[in-house]
């Protein structure tokens, strides 16, 4: 049975809908950091700041993490990652991790930044080795939070995580650098993934979450379709890889069916209903296994 850690903050409320969505539902309870999670393959669920899962990970007291790549990079954890989850507070989960200064001074990328400015940040370990990789000697302080708030007064620079960038320019800050593009990681633990057991368990859980990210945005249709009109309606078809097409039982129709993005359903209906497609329903995917 596995052990896991799960990440507190931005995106615990979408880790739990998405651990829900895989049918691996996990119960808050009183203990808020302990909650619980009915599965055979699931001994304990623990909530942790996702900067401490990597290390935890690496270090035995959980078989399977979900942190960022940031922060396996920042703690320099020696950890498996096993899968891309592309999910996050606000989207796809595409973030980065930013130099960035005040609006007003006259600065064009990193390699403009003097020696000696203050730069305030989470990630000491990754600002260093990218000012060091600049020959850019700059003074570290680690950033407890609200980092776009101490400058220009307690700092010159800031190094933060942003996936819009739209805080920063509140803020009156400009992005001149990037570090790292980063997003949300499945992260295992060396010894538990090279266990046989253990590894399989992690597979299923792996499939089943993955599952839910593939399907998130995509909608299957299925239609009747006159034999005279087929070619017309799959040309139109934008199939994951060919659309499904069978003949019905004693009739010169064929029922078609594929799974198609949701974000084109609208212009796409009315576009096959015009083609001659009949009886035309789209239906809500849950999960997609590969």
């Amino acid at each position: 049975m596995l052990d896991i850690a799960i990440p507190k903050g931005s995106l615990e409320e979408q880790t739990l809908l998405l651990f829900k969505q895989a049918d691996l539902e996990i119960r808050k309870t009183d203990r808020e950091y302990n909650p619980t999670i009915k599965d055979p393959r699931i001994k304990k669920i623990k909530i942790l700041r996702p900067q401490e899962i990597p290390k935890y990970v690496e270090e035995g007291y959980f078989d399977l993490g979900i942190s960022g790549r940031d922060w396996v990079m920042e703690s320099e954890s020696d950890v498996v990652e096993i899968a891309d989850m592309f999910y996050s507070k606000m989207g796809e989960g595409i973030v980065k991790i930013v130099v960035a200064v005040p609006d007003h001074q006259e600065i064009k990328s990193a390699k403009d930044i003097k020696s000696g400015s203050r730069v305030s940040t989470e990630y000491p370990r990754l600002t260093k080795r990218f000012f060091d990789n600049l020959g850019i000697s700059v003074d570290i302080r680690y950033s407890y939070g609200a980092t776009e708030a101490k400058v220009p007064e307690l700092v010159d620079v800031i190094v933060d995580l942003t996936e819009t960038g739209s805080t920063l320019r509140k803020n009156g800050l400009r992005i001149v650098d990037t570090i790292l593009e980063s997003n949300t990681k499945l992260i295992a633990n060396k010894k538990s993934w090279n266990d046989p057991a253990k590894r399989r368990e992690i597979e299923e859980i792996r499939i089943l979450l993955l599952a839910v990210l593939e399907a998130r945005g995509k909608v299957y249709i299925v239609m009747n379709v006159p034999e005279d009109r087929l070619d017309g309606i799959v040309s139109a078809l934008p199939a994951m890889k060919n659309p499904t097409v069978s003949k019905l039982y004693k009739s010169d129709y064929y029922a078609v069916g594929t799974v198609v993005s949701k974000s084109e359903i609208n212009i796409l209906i009315p576009e096959l209903k015009t083609l001659g497609a009949e009886d035309i329903l789209e239906m809500d995917i849950t999960k997609i296994v590969h």
